[in-house]
């Protein structure tokens, strides 16, 4: 501390100004980066219409988070609520969802066999994938927290907290809580039972 305040001291006017200029041109920096952020649609959680649209977003957003799903899966429903409250607190990261029924070439190239499943995309590489509730302390009633801390253990969103465990990794029992169901897949004879979580990808 006593060096710090030593070396403000010694600060001249010239050095001021100059620590000054170098703060405006960071904060306009920002404000320019904000825009484009924006401007590409970010601060909004997207339901892209096809695997085409995924492609045109990975060249204009370097961050991307990419929610595969099915409608009648209801996990998935459940990591929209959380996605559609972190898209508008992270714009940094593009926000998106995207359908296997509508996108059968991505999903078989990216290996996604159980939903939901959440890709994360920095610069048009896969860096990370959230398959389904396992590292999110598998039960169903994860906070927006636990999402957020995950997202940026995988390096997709600027996280401000404590990267070295989830937030509230000593507030709940990690138990696996399906709706009172053992989780199904499709291959093993789901059929019709669209309600069951942890979905196979395939149909």
């Amino acid at each position: 501390v006593d060096d710090e305040l030593n070396r403000l001291e010694k600060l001249t006017e010239s050095d001021i100004e100059k620590m000054r200029n170098q703060r405006l041109e960071t904060m306009k920096q920002e404000h320019k980066k904000r825009q484009e952020w924006l401007a590409n649609g970010h601060g909004e959680y997207e339901d892209l219409p096809s695997e085409k649209e995924l492609f045109d977003i990975t060249k204009k957003s370097e961050r991307i988070v990419c929610h595969f799903y099915r409608e009648s899966t209801m996990r998935c429903k459940i990591v929209d609520k959380h996605l559609e409250a972190l898209a508008r607190k992270h714009i940094e990261a593009k926000f998106v969802k995207l359908s296997v029924d509508r996108a059968p070439f991505i999903t078989e190239r990216l290996n996604i066999k159980t939903l939901p499943t959440i890709a994360l995309l920095i610069d048009n590489i896969v860096k990370d994938k959230i398959i389904g509730f396992t590292d999110l302390g598998n039960h169903d009633d994860f906070s927006t927290d636990v999402l957020e801390w995950r997202l940026g253990v995988g390096g997709v969103i600027d996280y401000k907290g404590d990267l070295s465990s989830p937030p509230d990794n000593n507030e709940r029992k990690k138990k696996i809580t399906v709706f009172g169901k053992k989780p199904k897949t499709i291959r093993n004879g789901m059929g019709g039972d669209d309600d069951d979580d942890d979905n196979d990808a395939e149909d």
